[in-house]
């Protein structure tokens, strides 16, 4: 069962859809605006496919931002013309924004049509997607070679569209990874919950599919960014201990750190896909979750963030002007009578 983002085609990109596959677009160019699928661009056909491809393909890839690409070949099947899918997914965009565009793939080639795609291919540099590439793609695919870094995180974005995190998840049912939690780190949650300590860490263990404890103490929010790893991908539960509008109050955040392409593409899909079931566990212990945090630089920790976070700035309302009152002297108001 795939779990997919919600997010769908613009009317405006299927009438181009509908338009486009006669042969009259070379290549087009999709993106995620305003949680829609919408078109971002195209070029119209030059030369022969090969002589076109990076001639017409490279002037699209922007350096941190992902994106969709559809290439159309000059050969057809029974349903028309067939064309090559690129997902565009850079190395320094953001993750957020790379766990979207992978969770959004399966919908793009629904809209398009999937049997007009005869190649599928994903790059996170221009060397993967390139005409070298691509010949070397079709190599790969042929024969029983041993994959590229490239084809090996497509494979696993296959294998794990159905823990991809949706944009909205008030609308979907997701189980998710449940990994058991180690006796330590429940332990230490049960002793954050009474008030004993303020911080605890948790951590995946990959192989063995357990969720260990990394630290335990007390930590306060000066100190908080600096418990983050910068390697590696951690949960962390923490009692913000604050004041709020003149009283003291103390709110536990749940905070998900990942510090983008420095981890494995499994390793962030696991990641991903066991924190609902994690936070469930939490609340489970009878600790409050306030508030809900992902990060992928510690320096997001600080205080006056967190603080923002828990307590969003109110919008001032805008000042009612009283009613104008009547003219003076014009004595007690009377009630007439029929």
């Amino acid at each position: 069962m795939s779990h997919q983002t919600g997010i769908k085609a613009s009317d405006n990109l299927k009438s181009f859809f509908s338009t486009c596959k006669e042969g009259s677009a070379r290549v087009i160019k999709i993106s995620i605006i305003d949680e829609q699928l919408d078109l971002a661009g195209s070029e119209k056909p030059v030369d022969t496919w090969e002589n076109d491809y990076d001639k017409l393909i490279l002037p699209l890839l922007e350096e941190k931002q992902p994106c969709y690409l559809l290439y159309r070949l000059d050969s057809k099947n029974n349903l028309g013309y067939q064309w090559i899918f690129i997902s565009w997914s850079p190395d320094f965009s953001p993750v957020r924004e790379k766990m979207l565009y992978a969770a959004t793939r399966a919908t793009l080639k629904s809209e398009f049509g999937g049997g007009l795609i005869k190649e599928e291919m994903f790059g996170t540099h221009v060397e993967d997607i390139n005409f070298s590439g691509y010949k070397k793609h079709l190599t790969s695919s042929s024969a029983p070679a041993p994959l590229t870094f490239a084809e090996q995180e497509l494979k696993l974005i296959k294998q794990n569209d159905v823990n991809t995190v949706g944009v909205d998840d008030k609308h979907q049912h997701m189980t998710g990874v449940n990994f058991p939690i180690s006796n330590e780190a429940l332990r230490r949650l049960e002793d954050l919950r009474d008030g004993k300590i303020t911080y605890v860490q948790l951590s995946l263990d990959i192989s063995s599919e357990t969720i260990n404890l990394e630290v335990a103490d007390n930590t306060d929010i000066q100190s908080l960014a600096s418990r983050v790893p910068d390697e590696s991908a951690r949960y962390h539960v923490f009692n913000f201990k604050h004041t709020h509008e003149g009283d003291y109050t103390e709110s536990i955040v749940f905070i998900y750190s990942m510090p983008g392409y420095k981890c494995s593409i499994k390793e962030r899909m696991l990641y991903s896909s066991c924190k609902s079931p994690l936070i469930s566990r939490v609340e489970a212990l009878g600790i409050e979750i306030a508030k809900r945090l992902e990060v992928d630089d510690p320096k997001e920790l600080s205080e006056e963030n967190v603080y923002e976070e828990i307590h969003p700035k109110k919008n001032v309302a805008t000042k009612k002007f009283d009613k104008p009152k009547g003219p003076a002297g014009r004595g007690p108001r009377r009630m007439a009578k029929t």
